[in-house]
């Protein structure tokens, strides 16, 4: 098991990129320093260059979508704020993405909870690889048809900006509670976790998707 580093001792190579109210970069808008890669293998067995997946431009993390995987930060964390920014390009039809918190192994779609980034969907939890990954969620927004699933908050309002448009997702993870938020609105909470920590992990599945301002504040 890797030592969960506390934020407080964590540095990173960072430019003139400082967070505001004590939140740290966990991307340095340069490079993709602090991160791993988990690439699913093709048919042989094979795994692609994941520089072929992820890139940085202009300040900006771009992930083409293939194939299906994640980039992961080096280190853990727990009892901590993220925030980051996404939007999927204007010029296409949206797609499927997540942020992964609590991420405890290597597999391409690793045990975690994932925060959900579809297009029309943000907000949603998942719980990837249960019973390993366990979280209480209010039961009358399980979803039936895939009961690891349960549905964002319904909001009077959109939550969801327009393609091309970035979104903020916010998570926090405090014990054994998650709370999701999505431009400022809470979506989504759970209590009772089966993690308090582990690494966090920006997937790629199927489609271009962009990222930005990946920021984290310690509750510590």
């Amino acid at each position: 098991m890797r030592t969960l580093l506390s934020l407080a001792t964590f540095t990173l190579a960072v430019p003139a990129l400082a967070a505001d109210d004590g939140f740290t970069p966990l991307f340095d808008g340069k490079s993709l320093d602090g991160w791993s890669f988990i690439v699913k293998p093709d048919k042989d067995g094979k795994r692609a260059d994941p520089k072929e997946t992820w890139s940085v431009k202009d300040g900006v993390i771009r992930c083409t979508g293939k194939p299906n995987g994640c980039m992961v930060t080096k280190r853990e964390y727990g009892d901590y704020t993220l925030k980051l920014k996404w939007r999927w390009p204007a010029d296409g039809k949206g797609g499927n993405s997540g942020v992964l918190v609590h991420v405890q192994d290597e597999k391409y779609w690793p045990t975690s909870i994932e925060a959900q980034l579809l297009s029309g969907r943000a907000g949603d939890l998942l719980l990837t690889n249960p019973p390993d990954a366990k979280l209480d969620v209010d039961k009358a927004r399980q979803d039936p048809k895939l009961e690891r699933r349960f549905f964002r908050i319904e909001t009077k309002e959109p939550v969801e900006k327009k393609l091309g448009e970035w979104n903020e997702a916010e998570i926090t993870c405090r014990g054994a509670e998650i709370v999701f938020a999505v431009n400022g609105v809470k979506v989504n909470e759970g209590k009772n976790c089966s993690f308090k920590s582990g690494r966090i992990a920006l997937q790629s599945e199927g489609a271009e998707v962009h990222f930005k301002d990946v920021v984290l504040k310690s509750l510590k």
